[in-house]
């Protein structure tokens, strides 16, 4: 099965930027999506709610402006991630405002619903639904999804546990859609190396992370250029629920990443409790890729040597076959 026409015609790199939470802001999304690659930001990164309309007017706005300006390269489409778990009692309100500004591609997360992926496709837009096993990827399209995020070992934030060889491998002995492949993809060979296993689109959080559009610190930013893949931390410590964080932001935070308690994973607290540092703000997620990212620098600059980097291993991947 092909791609939609709108992950297929308007990405300059086969990438989708993931929804980082309290990172992913208008500035993000507007300089991937120029840049060529889809944007994306959690909803309930604009706090409170009544900002996520001002956000969307803007992204809409400037992104208009600039293919009117640009028509020979427009910008890629955005992405709006809603948490479906739940605890979101914000979901009817953010869903309603992403159907007045016609948001084209919704990333779902925590639960399937098909009554949102329904609302979705009335007004001409898809759904991705990230998952970390082929028992969610299932559940997922039998509820209406339009395409999986397959989030495998070492990807940032709550990442599953399986080899991406694996997870992609199950997938596509029965899903022919759209597939996107999550962790440790920081390069452009990587990029590449998602598509040689069957992915559709590489999908990319961490290394956005260190861009100067980014909302996070500066700590955080030279944090993840000074760091590699053994400076990663997996843990459900701090939100009850398994994930990957920046070792030395425990360290900074008083505790002994290797002596760490084991949370209740039925507690999807997400930092709550006050006597944990708080997840995201004082413990940074972060995934296993990051030893290819050497500085901070802005994110069309990173979207640029992602793509030198993908066409130089295409063409020494021609040239091996020749």
């Amino acid at each position: 099965m092909s791609l939609p026409l709108i992950l297929r015609d308007r990405l300059r790199l086969p990438v989708v930027a993931s929804p980082l939470f309290i990172i992913s802001n208008p500035d993000l999304v507007i300089a991937q999506c120029k840049a060529g690659v889809v944007g994306s930001f959690p909803a309930l990164n604009a706090r409170p709610k009544e900002l996520l309309e001002e956000w969307l007017i803007r992204i809409t706005t400037e992104l208009a402006e600039y293919d009117r300006q640009h028509p020979e390269a427009p910008s890629a489409p955005f992405a709006v991630n809603q948490i479906v778990h739940k605890s979101n009692d914000r979901l009817d309100h953010d869903l309603a405002l992403c159907e007045k500004y016609k948001v084209p591609i919704i990333i779902t997360s925590l639960g399937a619903r098909p009554e949102l992926n329904e609302a979705v496709h009335r007004w001409g837009g898809i759904v991705l639904h990230d998952i970390i096993n082929n028992r969610f990827a299932h559940k997922a399209i039998e509820k209406g999804a339009d395409g999986l995020i397959a989030v495998a070992a070492g990807a940032g934030g709550h990442a599953g546990t399986q080899s991406p060889f694996a997870l992609i491998q199950e997938i596509r002995e029965w899903f022919d859609g759209p597939l996107l492949l999550s962790g440790s993809i920081a390069n452009g060979h990587a990029i590449l190396g998602a598509q040689a296993m069957g992915a559709d689109l590489a999908y990319i959080g961490s290394a956005f992370i260190a861009t100067t559009e980014a909302n996070a610190v500066e700590g955080y930013k030279q944090m993840i250029v000074e760091s590699a893949a053994d400076d990663i931390l997996y843990t459900n410590l701090f939100t009850g629920v398994h994930g990957n964080y920046l070792k030395p932001s425990v360290i900074k935070a008083g505790l002994d990443p290797d002596n760490l308690p084991v949370s209740d994973p039925s507690k999807m607290n997400f930092g709550s409790d006050r006597e944990k540092p708080k997840a995201w703000k004082e413990i940074w997620g972060c995934g296993q890729g990051i030893g290819a990212v050497k500085s901070v620098g802005s994110a069309g600059d990173l979207v640029a040597r992602l793509k030198r980097e993908y066409d130089a291993a295409k063409a020494e991947l021609a040239a091996k076959a020749a």
